[in-house]
């Protein structure tokens, strides 16, 4: 029960990664990324190729984070002009786009198999329960030092831009803002986390393959986002944990239904999940910690 309590807390502290980079982009800066999986799946394959190639894992985890910020840059300056749901339908492809590149480039992803064996730290030598224990302090402490820096950044010159563009872009742009400045470094900084949550999740599996980075986590994380408040970076936490102890919770209810089959169970466990987070969203609109702008910055 502890391992299990042990991998749910780290599935936990990856999905909150997952959305403080989402909340950066769309609760922040206002713009709608739907290609979460996708930045999520750069991080995990940068660094799997780099550790499996005898790089140390501390490179390999930045290396991730930072093809995924430069993927993340790339793809903000061909959206540029896009706004609303065409953001939202060129980010899907783009997330669909490397899913299904992985899975057919086998000379670098292994295609469909995926790539086994990825190194995580001291894993050879550690328990698994020990190894467990110890990349859960190392989730713990990347989730809090990512907070605190998004969180200065929220309250910076920066991020009061980035609310004002979110706003409207057009009176900041007259403002003197260099609006595609901004929305560039936003989705940078925003693919970097997604790319670092991929590296961490890489390396605690050790295997990576393309069905991991299907549509459904996206869609879990803005779910996420959504019930914890959008644009609050505790809120975004908060929401991610909701979310893996829903899917988790839910688990526990197949023996109460033995006249459903698998395939049935799996899709009340979502119909269950959705609608729990329909209530929450019902009786809280704005999500459980709704944003809250500094008094020194309301009009």
């Amino acid at each position: 029960m502890t391992a299990y309590l042990t991998a749910m807390a780290i599935s936990a502290g990856i999905y909150s990664l997952l959305a403080l980079g989402a909340n950066l982009t769309w609760g922040m800066a206002g713009m709608i990324n739907l290609g979460l999986a996708g930045f999520f799946a750069v991080g995990g394959y940068a660094t799997a190729l780099l550790t499996k190639a005898g790089f140390a894992i501390p490179l390999g985890v930045a290396a991730g984070a930072m093809a995924a910020a430069v993927t993340g840059a790339g793809v903000a300056l061909l959206t540029a002009r896009l706004r609303a749901d065409y953001l939202a339908i060129v980010t899907l492809g783009f997330s669909e786009s490397v899913r299904i590149a992985a899975a057919n480039e086998v000379w670098l992803t292994n295609g469909s198999d995926g790539i086994a064996g990825i190194p995580g730290p001291w894993r050879g030598t550690l328990t698994p329960q020990q190894f467990n224990l110890l990349f859960l302090a190392i989730v713990i402490a990347v989730l809090i030092a990512t907070f605190a820096v998004l969180q200065r950044l929220c309250h910076s010159p920066f991020g009061r831009v980035l609310r004002a563009i979110r706003d409207d872009e057009d009176v900041a742009a007259v403002a003197g803002k260099h609006v595609l400045a901004f929305k560039v470094k936003a989705f940078a900084i925003g693919a970097a986390v997604l790319g670092l949550a991929g590296a961490l999740y890489a390396h605690e599996t050790s295997y990576i393959a393309p069905d991991i980075f299907a549509p459904l986590l996206t869609l879990n994380i803005i779910l996420a986002l959504v019930a914890g408040g959008v644009g609050n970076n505790a809120g975004a936490i908060l929401g991610a944990v909701l979310i893996v102890v829903l899917l988790e919770g839910t688990r526990f209810i197949a023996p109460f239904l033995p006249f459903l089959a698998p395939a049935q169970i799996a899709a009340f466990r979502e119909l269950l999940v959705s609608g729990l987070l329909l209530v929450i969203l019902r009786v809280l609109p704005e999500g459980i910690i709704p944003e809250r702008i500094p008094v020194g910055e309301r009009k």
